[in-house]
Formats: C-alpha cells, structure tokens, sequence
C-alpha cells in the first residue's frame, strides 16, 4: 500500500465483519482496493456504490497483505483465536473498534509474532460520514512493526486528520469524548420526542449530536462505557456534578417558596 495508484492495486485488503462500519470501511476508505470480506451473517451484500460483494472464509481473507477486523470489542478475543493460523507472515492487522487497551492487548497475546499490528479508532462514523471522510479524524496506536506508517501516509492521502497516539492515552480521552456523548444522548432519547418547534441554536447543535450517535447498535455504546477502563471514572464524575447541580436547585427551590412574594405592608 502507499500513494500512488499502482502500489494500492497490489495491495489485497481482508475484511473480517461487515456492519455498518465494515460498510463504510469497504466504501470510503479502501475504495478502489482489492477487498476481500468474512462474515457469516452475509453470502452476498451490495456496497451503497452498487458493487456487488461475496462473502469468503476466514482463511481466505487472512492471506490478504492488510486484515481489518471490524468486529464488536466483546468479539475481538475470539477472532484473533481463529484468524491467527491463517495469518501469513509480514501481515498488517488493524481493527477500528471505540476503545483501544482491551482490544489491542487481545490482538497482541493472541496474534502470532510474525504479523504486525495497528490499533485504529475512525472518530466517525456512518451517519457523521455520510457525505465523505474528507477533514475526518482518525487515531493511529502502533503496537508492532512500521508498516503503520504507510497507513497513516494511505489515511491521509485520502484526506483524513491522522493523530498518532498511544492506546492508554486515547482511552483516557474517549471516555469522555465518547462517554459523554452517548450517555447524554441515550438519555435524552430515552425521555422521549425532543422538540423540533421552538428550539436555540445550542439545543439544535445538540439533537444533530445526538441523531450522530441513537441509532449506533448496543455493542458500540457497551464498548464505550464498559470496556473503555477510565469510562467508569468520567462517568461518575459527569453523575456527581449533577447530583451537587440537583442540590443546589432544590435549596433555592426551598428557600423561593418559603419567601413571602407580596411587599410588606
């Protein structure tokens, strides 16, 4: 794989789930490479272009040069069981999953040595990407050899912020850029049909936030607040604040209705 057409021809791609990120995967950022794709929910799919893809084994996609695993992080352990005998040596496998440090240390105790290994996280997704990748952001972990590096040129080749970080370090900044996102979002959806009539400019900024993220399936949103190991610290920071925020309106709640509103005589 690099910049030039030429070199991005002879670079086969494997692609392990096909959801809706492994969609977008196929469609917008290997667009134009030779794909192959594994998942046993599918025999045959279309990509949103039109192209017509066949689901293939496990083995068969492992030989390709580059595997992307876009599976669940709850699934990540199990796949690299059953994906590491097939892996060709010098082969780069990357996933794309919300949290890094669970993910990348299953890719590293289970994988074998001869294969290289990127963590990546895509900051978008489906819906925020719906009109193209260009000025997206992508977080890059490297963890073993430096084929990685013709990913981040690939990335931003295509127009992609690439942001080279560690796993523990993006971690520790998702579970708040993330964590907030969805746990506010869930529970605003779940109270119920926001307003559309009379609203600000702040509170349509943040229905459009929470369209981004509402319909992301149920493994996206446990990855972010269960597998990501600073989530629960943000989590009961955000609850905290709230509580002390909750106190102080009932006080001057209390204290409002225990004034005399008429002037005294």
């Amino acid at each position: 794989m690099g910049q030039t057409q030429n070199t991005d021809e002879q670079t086969t791609i494997g692609l392990v789930g096909f959801g809706g990120f492994g969609r977008l995967i196929a469609q917008e950022l290997w667009a134009g490479c030779p794909i192959r794709i594994c998942d046993p929910a599918y025999t045959r799919a279309h990509l949103p272009d039109g192209r017509k893809v066949t689901m293939e084994g496990l083995a068969e996609v492992a030989q390709c040069d580059i595997v992307i695993l876009a599976v669940p992080v709850a699934r990540m352990a199990h796949v690299c069981r059953v994906l590491a005998p097939h892996l060709r040596p010098g082969t780069l496998v990357l996933d794309v999953g919300s949290v890094k440090v669970a993910p990348m240390r299953d890719m590293r105790e289970l994988l074998p040595p001869h294969v290289e290994i990127l963590g990546t996280h895509p900051l978008f997704g489906p819906q925020s990407a719906k009109n193209g990748v260009v000025g997206r952001k992508i977080a890059l972990c490297p963890e073993r050899g430096a084929r990685w590096r013709k990913v981040a040129a690939f990335l931003k080749a295509r127009g992609l912020e690439v942001i080279v970080t560690t796993a523990e370090e993006h971690d520790r900044e998702l579970a708040m850029v993330q964590g907030l996102t969805h746990l506010i979002g869930k529970v605003l959806t779940d109270l119920g049909p926001l307003p559309e009539r009379m609203t600000t400019a702040s509170f349509d900024l943040l229905r459009e936030a929470i369209e981004m993220v509402q319909d992301d399936p149920p493994t996206v949103l446990h990855a972010i607040e269960v597998s990501n190991p600073y989530a629960t610290e943000v989590r009961d920071a955000f609850f905290e604040k709230a509580e002390v925020l909750r106190d102080q309106f009932e006080r001057s709640s209390l204290i409002v209705q225990g004034q005399s509103v008429l002037p005294a005589a």
